[in-house]
């Protein structure tokens, strides 16, 4: 490794320390490691701000910055609050229940949607839900994020990396419903069962706000009937945009954009009142993330890590799925997995090239189960996680680093050793 390469890293992990110990604000830290790496020529403007792979990710700031003007015009409606009555409703009050409810339907949204927008939409409902029955939202957010995460996990649209790997694989929609999809469900018991032990503090049921929710009629909660019915039909056609996205070929940015565009110029909400919810602090942290990782990848610090993974493992196809699996893991956990994954596509094609037959196409599922899983690890590991943290920060309900890491770290172990036998019996055996 170069010795700009090691300086990369430094920089890095400098920067990673301070997000994760709080010594800073989280947004100073990721822009100051972002500049340091513009002044040492760990990268440039060109590839900070332009390039598809080492720069900043515009289609998913522009992906949050529309779903999140979106569901500020949502707010306005009442239908979050609607949402919230309902969900306890179902629940009776009880918040395992409730927990079970929420994380299912984030899981499932996440499989049509992606999961940065499943959140965004989902967590608005969930502080409402939260203070009606008196229980910490904090946990519940976390479970959320990982749900959403895992869900993600299942289909070609679910989470960014997918769409790579489909482009560089050859892999259909379909592909990833055979092969990803039936594990992911397994995958979503285990995660329900284990919402169980590791938040088993939140769940303190009170009957008395119980009772007083059952008596409610969710309908009353509805503010503006016009605007809500405007607004749905909006994020409707935003979704199956969304879910269309290999047909049309239109970036889920772009739909987000021109979604919320037409929201704000069709409807009386004003525009200070439609920006009025975004989260500008979590949109500088991607930026400054984006450059920090894609400095990574400039001075070849991935690749290498990469490359001598795989050639640890001497390239035996099973040893080689299973390296791919755990440092795939790994790296999406500590680095951004869009980058990770855009570097390591290429690689994995080649090893499935060499290796051929269908026993080789296992690499492809390693690495795409690796990246998505392993971005539950920690509090940064994943888009879906930062956006919560930011929502939480907020609503001043302070979600930290090792707060979120201390249980992701546990799903992530659980999750990747429910994965790695069932990619050996499936494929290897």
């Amino acid at each position: 490794m170069s010795g700009l390469g090691w300086l990369s890293v430094a920089v890095f992990l400098a920067s990673y320390a301070l997000i994760a110990t709080e010594k800073v604000h989280r947004v100073a830290a990721a822009l100051g490691g972002a500049g340091i790496m513009l002044l040492v020529h760990a990268s440039d403007a060109g590839a900070a701000f332009f390039s598809a792979h080492t720069g900043i990710d515009w289609n998913v700031i522009f992906l949050l910055l529309g779903m999140m003007v979106i569901v500020g015009v949502l707010k306005q409606t009442g239908v979050f609050e609607f949402l919230a009555i309902w969900a306890a409703k179902r629940a009776r009050g009880r918040p395992y229940r409730l927990m079970v409810l929420l994380v299912v339907i984030t899981a499932s949204a996440s499989a049509l949607l992606d999961n940065v927008t499943t959140v965004l939409l989902i967590a608005p409902v969930t502080f409402l839900v939260c203070d009606r029955l008196a229980l910490p939202v904090a946990p519940f957010l976390i479970a959320e994020a990982m749900a959403s995460n895992i869900g993600g996990t299942a289909t070609l649209i679910g989470d960014p990396p997918n769409i790579i790997i489909a482009g560089r694989g050859g892999l259909t929609f379909n592909d990833f419903l055979v092969h990803m999809a039936p594990m992911v469900v397994v995958l979503m018991v285990v995660f329900a069962g284990l919402c169980r032990v590791l938040f088993r503090k939140a769940f303190r049921h009170d009957p008395g706000r119980a009772a007083a929710i059952m008596t409610l009629d969710e309908r009353e909660a509805i503010a503006d009937h016009r605007l809500l019915w405007q607004s749905l039909a909006v994020l409707t056609v935003v979704m199956a945009a969304f879910v269309l996205h290999p047909v049309l070929h239109y970036e889920p940015s772009v739909v987000a954009l021109l979604g919320a565009g037409i929201l704000v110029a069709a409807t009386k909400v004003t525009t200070e009142d439609a920006i009025g919810e975004v989260e500008w602090p979590t949109l500088v942290f991607f930026a400054g993330l984006f450059v920090m990782v894609g400095s990574l990848v400039e001075t070849g610090v991935i690749e290498q890590v990469a490359r001598a993974a795989v050639t640890a493992t001497d390239g035996r196809p099973e040893l080689t799925a299973m390296g791919l699996l755990g440092v795939s893991a790994v790296l999406s956990a500590i680095v951004d997995n869009i980058p990770y994954v855009a570097t390591m596509s290429p690689i994995v094609e080649q090893l499935v090239e060499a290796g051929g037959g269908e026993q080789a196409q296992v690499l492809w599922w390693a690495l795409a189960f690796g990246a998505d899983l392993g971005g539950n690890a920690t509090a940064v590991g994943a888009a879906a996680n930062v956006v919560v943290i930011g929502i939480a920060a907020r609503n001043r309900v302070p979600i930290s680093f090792w707060q979120f890491t201390r249980y992701g770290l546990v799903v992530t172990a659980v999750t990747v050793g429910l994965v790695a036998p069932y990619l050996w019996l499936r494929y290897l055996a």
